[in-house]
């Protein structure tokens, strides 16, 4: 096989929400944990969740669901929490996010995937690195430093102090 003929392949973890397959860059993930008490923080936003104890640390959850719009539904044995990364005015901080069910890890080839939809005024897709290919169907391939805007980021910030 030439250079020309190679592929450049991606690693990411799909993961559930109602019906629909995500994903994030596998190198942005630190850890998959079951689900646990989550301690609220008040006058958060709704997405907020509250926060967790890892390890000594302080790391806020957010609710993927709620993010996107999507009715919650009751916890499930599979319900559980994505370590990932997010940068945060500059620097990076550690994001739980909760989510239905992690799949697995998705080889996605560069030539797999598709630029994220653009559905007109008033819909914001910029958080969709891209749609990747997969069987019949689609996963969509989250981007970690666009799903939230730099306000909600700075109230999640403020609940690590």
């Amino acid at each position: 096989m030439s250079v020309a003929e190679m592929t450049s392949i991606a690693q990411y973890l799909t993961f559930t929400l109602a019906e629909e397959t995500f994903a994030l860059e596998i190198s942005r993930v630190k850890e998959v944990l079951e689900y646990t008490s989550i301690t609220r923080v008040p006058r958060t936003p709704d997405f907020m969740l509250g926060v967790i104890n890892l390890r000594g640390n302080v790391v806020p959850v957010v609710d993927m669901r709620v993010k996107f719009g999507i009715p919650q539904v009751e916890k499930t044995v599979n319900t559980c929490i994505i370590i990932t990364e997010v940068s945060i005015a500059g620097e990076t901080t550690a994001l739980g996010v909760l989510v239905d069910s992690v799949q697995e890890v998705l080889d996605i080839e560069e030539d797999k995937m598709e630029p994220p939809p653009r559905i007109g005024m008033g819909f914001n897709t910029d958080f969709i690195r891209a749609m990747g290919r997969r069987d019949s169907g689609f996963v969509i391939i989250l981007d970690t430093d666009r799903i939230f805007s730099a306000d909600e980021l700075a109230v999640v910030a403020a609940s690590q102090n």
